[in-house]
């Protein structure tokens, strides 16, 4: 039957897009599993099975440690397949043992680590206690210039003739850049700790992130943004977009020259309405860098 004609049992013409069929449009488009901007970021955490790992040998037990080691390093040869940032970690308390991060563009380089990891001599010891799928993005909240100078002018009552909005205005145009190529394609920095949680927006009558208009929402993460601000050299933060790929709606990363960082950064944006009367959280998951033989090492097996 073509497009546009009434069906066998005289019923009305069905659109081929209304039956299913693709849109014309649609074979344009390139199929890829790269993202059109930015990168997949990947959270493993993982478990030591003391029951399992005291079944291995001494010997299984030290080869298992050996190719554990050399799923976590950076080859020397074939580096290219290895995810572009990659880190590895311990991690305290009862939800797992020892975890890693991981961006790429190559979605396949993230998931070869965790085969690798979870395959070697020491795979049925190895419980993954938790992961956390994500892309890398900009957020809509993070103005351009010409939004920074409305801002520049309504909200800090600036005289867009005066040689200081002159100022502010080159100044960011210069860092936006910049900027956004770190949200896009971070670089993790060498800092000791590291902690992630997930996060999404309330829909609760009454608190409806989603029901808000786009200037009350930009106004709100401004306020939780300048929060942050305050913590620059002590927390790095990597925010990703996980909606429709994970549980919840975005993962936040963070990494600190200090645990007590952490723990100041979180407490204090709290507060901000952003959070305090919009934000739902998911479970913490704290972490201190290692090599990987340091990780290891501390996992005693």
């Amino acid at each position: 039957m073509a497009e546009g004609e009434a069906n066998a049992e005289g019923g009305a013409a069905v659109s081929g897009e209304a039956r299913g069929v693709r849109p014309s449009g649609a074979g344009r488009i390139t199929a890829s599993l790269v993202p059109e901007r930015g990168m997949h970021f990947l959270h493993l955490y993982f478990q030591i099975d003391r029951s399992e790992s005291a079944k291995l040998s001494v010997e299984d037990r030290e080869r298992g440690s050996a190719e554990l080691i050399a799923a976590l390093e950076r080859p020397a040869a074939d580096s290219a397949s290895f995810p572009e940032q990659f880190q590895c970690f311990l991690v305290p308390g009862h939800k797992a043992d020892f975890g890693v991060i991981m961006a790429s563009a190559d979605v396949h380089s993230l998931m070869r680590i965790q085969r690798r990891i979870q395959s070697g001599g020491l795979g049925r010891a190895i419980k993954l206690a938790y992961s956390f799928y994500s892309i890398t993005e900009i957020s809509e909240y993070v103005p351009d210039v010409e939004e920074y100078a409305r801002i520049l002018r309504e909200r800090e009552r600036l005289d867009p003739a005066s040689a200081a909005y002159d100022a502010k205005v080159k100044a960011y145009e210069a860092r936006l850049e910049p900027m956004n190529r770190q949200r896009l394609y971070p670089e993790f920095p060498d800092w000791p700790c590291v902690c992630f949680y997930p996060m999404s927006k309330t829909r609760l009558e009454g608190q409806n992130w989603f029901m808000l208009t786009h200037r009350e929402r930009a106004e709100l993460m401004h306020e939780h943004g300048k929060s942050g601000m305050k913590f620059a050299g002590r927390v790095t933060q990597v925010i990703t977009a996980s909606t429709g790929l994970d549980d919840w709606e975005w993962g936040v990363t963070l990494w600190g020259k200090n645990p007590s960082y952490i723990k100041d950064i979180v407490y204090t944006m709290r507060f901000d309405e952003a959070s305090a009367k919009y934000a739902m959280f998911g479970p913490f998951y704290m972490g201190y860098i290692a090599s990987p033989a340091e990780v290891v090492k501390g996992l005693s097996l």
